[in-house]
């Protein structure tokens, strides 16, 4: 009898899977970061979180209205706090010393998101955690900005506001975009500056109401890379040094079984050619002027042709004018 050493998950398959040249729009925790950067690298259309990093569903949301409606934000809406002019929706990535800088990186953002948005095909979410932070005049924040605690209020969203909340905003998103599809998950990161058990209870919270709202949409569909790292992985060298964040390894092993779950067949075939063109595109040759490196910027300069040639929505220039 043979011992297994471990429990590995498969994740069943969604119903409608992404193909290449749809376009995705990432919101949510740094967690959204490792899948943006992989998608990206296979030349998908995928836009990442235009107000920042963004961890709780009600900020998220928020920013998702902010979009749909190219809600810009006014002057007297940033405040200055240690010198840096902020706002409340945006990670302090948009802050600036100078408020016009500020503003204009804030709204050239919100607008640039409002274009894709009419046109996105895909939504992924990645819900970080459900606790919230209420400013006493701004409401819930994105991002206290180092503000001193007393400032705000923190508290536990309840699942079934969550999912309310999600549903009036599905609403408004189908009006906009009727063929949009959303994936949910939650990031695998803890917060352990809410506590160990405050974390798990957070994380509760998510699941429930991820639960609720895929029962209620046929359009929303769940993606457990918590589940992935948590409960398959399960081993603490599959961390980062800080013992809370996933390391390349786990990312990795995360991005692998989105690739089986959420993309389409024929899709991850051309994934696969444009893996193999950029780790070509990467190669710096110790003779550039010799026959063999001749020959093997002609094969991959035919490579990115072809794939141009198919895919014409999808940018090859870099590829084409080095192996030119």
């Amino acid at each position: 009898m043979s011992t297994a050493f471990r429990l590995e998950f498969n994740p069943s398959p969604i119903p409608n899977k992404i193909t290449i040249e749809q376009r995705i729009l990432l919101l949510g925790s740094c967690f959204t970061n490792h899948i943006f950067d992989r998608l990206h690298l296979h030349k998908f259309h995928v836009v990442q979180n235009p107000n920042g990093i963004l961890f709780n569903p009600l900020s998220i949301f928020h920013s998702l209205r902010q979009y749909l409606g190219a809600d810009v934000i006014r002057e007297e809406e940033l405040f200055l706090h240690q010198g840096i002019w902020n706002h409340w929706s945006f990670h302090s990535s948009y802050s600036d010393a100078d408020r016009s800088i500020a503003l204009d990186k804030m709204n050239s953002s919100i607008r640039s998101a409002n274009q894709f948005l009419q046109k996105t095909d895909w939504l992924f979410i990645t819900l970080g955690s459900a606790f919230v932070y209420e400013h006493s005049t701004a409401g819930v924040v994105a991002n206290c900005h180092k503000y001193p605690s007393d400032q705000f209020r923190k508290y536990l969203l309840d699942p079934s506001q969550i999912a309310n909340q999600f549903s009036l905003l599905m609403e408004e998103l189908q009006k906009a975009n009727s063929n949009i599809r959303v994936v949910l998950t939650v990031s695998p990161v803890r917060h352990l500056r809410d506590g160990f058990v405050e974390n798990n209870r957070s994380k509760a919270v998510l699941f429930h109401a991820i639960d609720k709202i895929t029962s209620q949409h046929a359009a929303v569909d769940y993606f457990p890379a918590y589940e992935l790292i948590v409960d398959d992985l399960r081993d603490y060298r599959f961390y980062a040094e800080d013992m809370v964040h996933p390391n390349y390894l786990a990312t990795q092993y995360v991005w692998e079984k989105f690739v089986e779950t959420c993309i389409d067949g024929k899709t991850q075939q051309v994934m696969k050619d444009i893996q193999q063109l950029q780790q070509a595109f990467k190669h710096r040759p110790m003779h550039p002027n010799s026959t063999e490196h001749e020959k093997f910027r002609q094969k991959f300069k035919e490579m990115a042709t072809q794939l141009s040639n198919r895919f014409p929505s999808l940018n090859f220039s870099d590829e084409l004018n080095y192996f030119s």
